[in-house]
This record gives structure tokens, sequence and C-alpha cells, in this order.
């Protein structure tokens, strides 16, 4: 895709080296906005990302978008219910900057906080699929500044949860290593367990939502 092809000098002279905790935290957000482009695309949706993030990712870092969008489409494919109507199955309202955020930040929480395995690029990559479904509820529903919203609670979770066990692997490139099957047909294990993570774990999000309410 072209937009994946187009170069990003930042991103991509990082990856050359250890990148720092402030580089993985912009990777994050940059690829969040990459995969919520391509997510709006497919649902047939326009958004325009800012100036700044017009150039889209090249490099090493293209290649991580490009595995990410793979990786994330299979996980719709598999479970395209789960990856829909997130805001519906969630219970909220997408006009409030606030409830978007915390929602977003709570099923940020439990899908990393399920099961024995700690961080993993499975839950890594259902984040992501989360990530574009909930932008895809706020366009269409006429909040299309809430993108920025997500894109800036991906960041955040990034910095808090996530810049420790990136550092451990290399940075974001690590997730390449994740495809040993580029056939469609495949399902590799670990997506697997990540659609049933998120299936387990979404409906203690909406009883929790609801308490809070």
């Amino acid at each position: 895709m072209e937009m994946l092809r187009r170069s990003s000098v930042f991103a991509a002279e990082v990856f050359d080296r250890s990148p720092t905790d402030k580089e993985l935290v912009s990777q994050a957000k940059a690829l969040c906005r990459e995969y919520i482009h391509s997510r709006l695309n497919r649902a047939g949706i326009g958004w325009s990302k800012p100036e700044h993030a017009q150039a889209g990712a090249g490099g090493a870092l293209g290649e991580v978008s490009s595995v990410l969008l793979w990786l994330g489409e299979e996980l719709e494919y598999l479970r395209p219910n789960v990856y829909r109507n997130v805001a519906r199955q969630l219970n909220i309202t997408v006009a409030s900057e606030s409830i978007v955020s915390d929602a977003f930040l709570a099923v940020a929480a439990d899908i990393f906080s399920t099961g024995r395995s700690g961080i993993t690029w499975g839950k890594v990559v259902s984040l992501y699929a989360v990530a574009g479904a909930l932008a895809v509820d706020c366009v269409r529903h006429g909040h299309p500044a809430m993108v920025h919203t997500i894109v800036d609670c991906m960041g955040e979770f990034a910095r808090k949860s996530l810049t420790v066990w990136l550092k451990k692997r290399g940075g974001w490139v690590d997730m390449t290593k994740c495809v040993v099957n580029t056939d469609p047909s495949f399902h590799s294990h670990w997506l697997l367990a990540a659609v049933c993570a998120f299936g387990h774990y979404l409906k203690a999000v909406v009883l929790h939502l609801l308490r809070e309410k």
C-alpha cells in the first residue's frame, strides 16, 4: 500500500538503534494512526490525518505497520462480531472525550491482565484492533475528533505499560517475528488465544462500566 511505503525518516532512523521511551511511545501512536486510517478505509469512511502524520510509515516502521495491519485483519476475520460496534458492546457514548478515554484504557488494562502470559504480541494486536473498531464508531457517529483521543490513549498506555517490555525485545520491530506464514488461510495459535481473551474480558468491562454509572 502506498500509504505504508511513503517515507517517515525519523521513524526509520530510530529503528536502527535502541529506541528511547519517547520514541517507542511516538511509534506506538504512529502505528495507531496508520491502523485506524486503514480500518476506516476498509469501512468506507474517510478521515484526514494531521499534517505531521501524512507521510505515513516508512522503513522498518512501515514493515511493522504492514504486519500489524495483517494480524489485526486476521483477528477481525476470526471474530468479526467482537471487533465491530465496540462502543455499543461497552454501552458508552462516543460524544465524550473522558468516556472514550476511560473506556479505552479500561479495555487495555483488562486485555493485558487476562491470562498468565503477561504482555504478548497477540494482546498488543488485539488492542490495536479495538482502537480501530472504536475509531470507526466515533467517526460514524459524527465525532472524528475522538480518533485523536484514541491515538493519544494508545500512546499513554504504551508509555505506562509497554515501553519496558518493548525495550527488552528491541522495539516494535520484534512484532515482525510473529509472521511465520503469510497464507491468508493461516490462523496462528496466538491470534486465536488473543480472540478468546478478548471475548472473556469484554463481558467484564461492560459490567464494570455499568457499575460506574
